[in-house]
């Protein structure tokens, strides 16, 4: 028998794919809407993954501040997301892992997870009461839209 353990469903991830030299990145600024949702669920909050030296998803982000004449900075829609509880995560998605994860927060982590290509951003709600450490921290595993069907059947998260 299968324990299954109730997650909340996914949603689609909105904001921008920012493509620029490293150090432009480095010091980059962006904006989120008071209307719209970033990552974390608060309106306006953005939060910046760097997939790549010179790539960032900056989740929940309408507006971008980058010193690159060249920089490429396009909505990105294609990703769906599961805000986990670390339990949660424990139990649906770290038994997959074949690789190290982070141990430091906040940190992004990438890979095949049950052979789809998955990202992780682990955060840490740093407002949280500090007698219950670690009660708020939460994963975000991320997938791209067209492979969501797979990560629920293959991890047993909800659609």
């Amino acid at each position: 028998m299968i324990r299954r353990v109730p997650v909340r469903a996914s949603e689609r991830l909105y904001g921008l794919r920012v493509v620029a030299t490293p150090e432009a990145l480095d010091h980059a600024r962006f904006a989120g809407s008071a209307g719209s949702a970033g990552s974390a669920g608060s309106a306006g909050e953005v939060t910046v993954l760097r997939i790549a030296s010179d790539e960032v998803l900056a989740l929940g982000a309408v507006d971008a501040d980058v010193a690159d004449p060249h920089a490429i900075v396009e909505l990105e829609t294609g990703f769906v997301g599961w805000h986990l509880t670390a339990a949660e995560f424990v139990s649906n998605v770290e038994r997959h892992i074949e690789w190290l994860l982070p141990t430091h927060r906040p940190a992004l982590a990438q890979g095949l997870i049950a052979g789809l290509p998955l990202k992780l951003w682990f955060d840490d709600d740093h407002d949280h009461d500090h007698d219950h450490d670690h009660d708020h921290d939460y994963v975000l595993v991320i997938a791209s839209s067209g492979l969501a069907h797979e990560v629920v059947e293959r991890l047993g998260v909800p659609a």
